[in-house]
């Protein structure tokens, strides 16, 4: 057996772009043989996973999962959109939401649960999957909703198939009623989520930052009027209650009639909204520019 030193690690790591501890451990398996230890691993797919890791996955699938009394939506990133029409890729997506709505939207819990029929976790599993697609992927984000009574309905904008797509909505609806008729009312809020973007469920809800910045940019725009500061307070008290109908889901007006509040149409259905996600994918990645004149010169040696 070889003497596995500091300097073997580092050559592997180099031909690899595995991590440390992963080339460490490889050649450990493999007696010290450099050859073995990066075959070793090629089959684990942490050498081709490697060497993808630094570059910008912000393509993929938001998927949805549900079961009595609650729902989960995952997000998973890929870096191009080909990846999304992908069968392997969507099965994976589809798998990811079903274990969160076992195990919870904690991604570590996620993460370490095993992936059914591979004898591989979830973290496992995906690393496998980059390396036979040939691109960097991420289990960006999770949640999961519950209710008491009713439902938490699903809802997927455009979806690709059912439960995947590029928007995905939770919405619980808390209460007593049909549960057929609580799904038509949970989906059409899903719907008015997708559409509206609203960043909160209730008034007190609203990020103290957001209304902050929101208060500020409003003062410095009705001083401008010349007014009294009197005049001017409520002048800007008016137009964050205006800021909070747009804003604030429970205040929205209603997509489906234009007309009503989603509060009033919740309560005239005799239940509570109580809950909401809204996960659209890629939002909040920074994505690079593409230059694809510059990217075809380069190519060419231009």
């Amino acid at each position: 057996m070889a003497e596995i030193t500091a300097a073997l690690v580092k050559d592997l790591r180099e031909k690899t772009g595995a991590g440390m501890m992963d080339c460490k451990k490889a050649l450990t398996e493999t007696g010290g043989d450099l050859e073995g230890a990066i075959d070793w691993l090629r089959k684990k797919g942490l050498a081709a996973a490697a060497k993808k890791s630094g570059r910008v996955a912000a393509e993929g699938l938001v998927g949805v999962a549900s079961a009595p009394l609650k729902a989960a939506v995952v997000e998973v990133n890929a870096e191009t959109d080909f990846v999304a029409r992908n069968e392997t890729f969507q099965a994976f997506v589809e798998t990811v939401a079903r274990i969160a709505l076992e195990v919870g939207d904690d991604l570590d819990a996620i993460k370490a649960a095993q992936f059914p029929g591979t004898g591989r976790t979830v973290a496992e599993e995906l690393t496998h999957l980059i390396a036979t697609i040939g691109e960097n992927m991420n289990l960006r984000r999770a949640k999961v909703l519950s209710v008491k009574q009713g439902v938490v309905a699903t809802y997927m904008h455009n979806a690709l198939r059912p439960g995947l797509g590029k928007i995905g909505v939770l919405a619980a609806i808390e209460g007593p009623g049909e549960l057929d008729t609580l799904e038509v009312l949970g989906r059409q809020v899903g719907m008015h989520v997708a559409a509206a973007r609203p960043e909160a469920l209730e008034v007190d809800a609203v990020d103290p930052a957001a209304l902050d910045r929101e208060r500020a940019v409003l003062t410095e725009q009705a001083r401008v009027s010349g007014k009294p500061d009197n005049i001017i307070e409520k002048m800007v008290e008016g137009r964050i209650r205006k800021y909070y109908e747009e804003v604030v889901l429970l205040e929205q007006v209603w997509v489906h009639d234009g007309e009503s509040r989603v509060r009033a149409v919740v309560k005239k259905a005799g239940v509570a909204l109580t809950g909401f996600v809204r996960f659209q994918l890629g939002e909040g990645i920074d994505k690079p520019k593409e230059d694809f004149a510059a990217e075809v010169a380069a190519t060419a040696g231009v």
